[in-house]
């Protein structure tokens, strides 16, 4: 790949539980990198209390939402040869998703930077998520993806109670949680689909010892 000559950052926007500061600072970070190769700089964040939104930092700042509809028109606007999704959070990733199924990123020819949408797509999304863990033959615990709280009771019973609810599209797994029974479920799964199109319904592991592994790559 040839060397960019221009860059558009998607940040993170308002300030939100699990999403705060540290994605001003990377996003920060990211800007600097870029200029110091003579990369021209776009970014799009509303939250003019960051530091990335300073001045002295992006070439061009757009203070618009963080939403698909904008960013596709500042994309329109500027022609950037490719994409910064990975210093915004979640809210940053699902725009970019979104920008890549609509084809704006195809028809404008913005390359994505970083992590590719497949991969985010194979992470966020559960049910595929689950699919490639199975690829490589490992073991996960019994599970279904659901998009409506009929169906997450539905799966719940085969299953059996208590069940693990785990949300598709969220930083940290936020709305996720365990029901116990099918009231907390329902109460559970209501909540969870007013910002999510996805909840996995997975076999309840309580008691097991649980290891996570963060894999960096420079």
């Amino acid at each position: 790949m040839t060397k960019p000559r221009k860059v558009l950052i998607i940040g993170s926007g308002a300030i939100q539980i699990g999403q705060a500061g540290e994605f001003d600072y990377s996003g920060s970070q990211s800007i600097k990198a870029l200029k110091e190769e003579g990369i021209k700089t776009v970014l799009v964040n509303p939250n003019i209390a960051t530091i990335q939104t300073s001045d002295y930092l992006a070439d061009k700042v757009y203070f618009l939402p963080i939403e698909a509809s904008f960013v596709a028109k500042v994309i329109e606007k500027e022609k950037p040869d490719g994409v910064l999704l990975g210093f915004g959070g979640q809210t940053a990733l699902n725009v970019g998703v979104a920008l890549a199924q609509h084809g704006v990123l195809k028809k404008n020819k913005v390359k994505v930077l970083g992590t590719p949408i497949d991969a985010i797509l194979n992470t966020e999304d559960r049910d595929m998520f689950v699919k490639k863990i199975g690829e490589i033959n490992l073991k996960v615990p019994m599970s279904t993806a659901v998009t409506s709280v009929t169906e997450a009771v539905r799966v719940a019973k085969k299953i059996g109670y208590p069940v693990m609810c785990r949300v598709a599209y969220a930083l940290g797994g936020l709305g996720s949680g365990v029901a116990q029974n099918e009231k907390q479920l329902v109460e559970l799964t209501k909540k969870a689909f007013s910002f999510t199109p996805q909840i996995l319904i997975e076999e309840y592991c309580g008691g097991w010892k649980e290891l996570e592994y963060e894999v960096v790559r420079d």
